[in-house]
């Protein structure tokens, strides 16, 4: 990834959602060996996003985010989770 588009990403998170490149990074590094068929983890994660773009995620929502997540794993596609969140 050029530095270029790394930083247009990094500015367009921090524009539109208020987060900062180090929180960026710090999820990217918490995820990096976790284990997302685990419902306890990715619980913790989908929270985390929400909170870090201050967006509130409602119980039957962050619900269908994780069975989502722990039932596809390795088959989860971007498709399916944009799905969820036109809903």
């Amino acid at each position: 990834m050029s530095q270029d588009f790394q930083q247009s990403i990094f500015e367009h998170l921090k524009k539109t959602a208020n987060i900062s490149p180090d929180e960026v990074m710090g999820v990217a590094q918490s995820v990096q060996n976790a284990n997302f068929s685990d419902e306890k983890t990715v619980r913790q994660l989908v929270q985390q996003l929400a909170n870090m773009a201050d967006r509130p995620l409602g119980k039957q929502k962050e619900d269908r985010i994780v069975e989502l997540i722990t039932k596809k794993g390795d088959q989860l596609d971007y498709s399916a989770l944009q799905q969820i969140f036109k809903k």
